[in-house]
């Protein structure tokens, strides 16, 4: 009898979540080859077991490898992990496509829209590799790296129309203290990993901005209704948004200092200018780059986003701080639901 050989996962690229899937999948016993783009994190990796760039403190399971070749860390892969933004998946993904297997899944962590065509990224991937939607999947939920990368528990949806597709990378990346769940909502899921970044800022300039606890309540309560009704108008289902990739992720990326998005709207709320936030932070804000392109789709789809058109608007440096509260709180009152 033939022994069936473990699952396989390339991970692209080296980043901070890209770096800790890339641990869950190790620790779960998915073979994992990591696809760096600077050969010198490639070789930490390799020699030491380190990731300097991210993590030079936490030791990485020593059957993780990386590479700077695509076409190696693609050969065999059962799944292919893309941690990489959304403003830069496209132009990415076409040069990696050619080495993509016949058979591999495809497993976003993008947590933004494309601001140029305000697709998600599952639909980026679909449109630049040709492969089918139950190729495609999609990971989202209440993931802060630093934690996951020390062990502490934490879970996660899985979303792919193709249930089995779904449930093959839930046993690739189950571990002791990683938890996933499937479901069939991609767009659901996606959304919710988008907009939540955008109420994050918002959060997070009211905690700049010294405004209590109350707010910063009221604004993930209202964020949720918003992310919400635009999901439901675009095709996701209401329970998603309640779930792991919905309340679980809003709630830990609005709450958290280790959350970029939340850290770069408190330094908004403590008077710096989008370009000094921007630098004060070093690292991709999604929020930041996906807040117009979600105001466009909720356009599109007629929804009413107050909380992210505010946002919106004091990133193009439209509205001062004192304008943007006023503006939320001076709208007309109605039924909260």
């Amino acid at each position: 009898m033939t022994e069936r050989r473990s699952a396989r996962a390339a991970v692209f690229s080296a980043g901070s979540w890209g770096t800790a899937v890339a641990k869950i999948l190790a620790d779960a016993g998915t073979g994992v080859v990591v696809h760096a783009r600077r050969g010198e994190i490639a070789d930490a990796i390799n020699t030491r077991h380190r990731n300097p760039g991210y993590f030079p403190d936490v030791e990485l399971p020593a059957a993780l490898t990386a590479t700077t070749d695509p076409a190696t860390a693609l050969a065999g892969a059962d799944f292919l992990v893309l941690s990489v933004p959304a403003q830069s998946l496209r132009t990415s993904l076409a040069a990696w496509a050619p080495h993509i297997g016949p058979h591999t899944v495809i497993v976003s962590l993008a947590k933004g829209i494309e601001r140029s065509s305000t697709l998600r990224a599952s639909q980026i991937i679909t449109e630049v590799t040709g492969v089918g939607t139950h190729r495609v999947a999609v990971l989202s939920g209440p993931n802060l790296a630093r934690e996951v990368m020390e062990g502490r528990p934490a879970a996660a949806t899985i979303a792919c129309p193709d249930e089995d597709a779904a449930h093959r990378f839930q046993k690739a990346c189950h571990t002791g203290y990683f938890r996933p769940y499937t479901s069939v909502d991609v767009t659901g899921c996606e959304l919710g990993g988008a907009v939540k970044n955008v109420i994050a800022l918002a959060v997070g300039i009211a905690s700049g901005m010294g405004l209590g606890h109350n707010a910063r309540a009221m604004l993930i309560t209202r964020g949720l209704a918003e992310t919400t009704r635009l999901a439901v108008a675009m095709g996701g289902q209401p329970a998603t948004l309640a779930g792991l990739s919905g309340l679980g992720d809003l709630v830990a990326t609005c709450s958290s200092p280790l959350s970029r998005n939340r850290t770069f709207g408190t330094h908004l709320g403590k008077g710096l200018s989008v370009e000094e936030a921007t630098a004060a932070t070093r690292q991709t804000t999604e929020g930041v780059k996906s807040a117009e392109a979600i105001l466009g789709l909720a356009s599109a789809h007629d929804v009413e986003m107050p909380v992210t058109e505010v946002i919106s608007a004091l990133l193009r440096e439209e509205a001062t701080l004192d304008e943007a509260a006023a503006a939320l709180m001076q709208r007309p009152p109605k039924p909260e639901h």
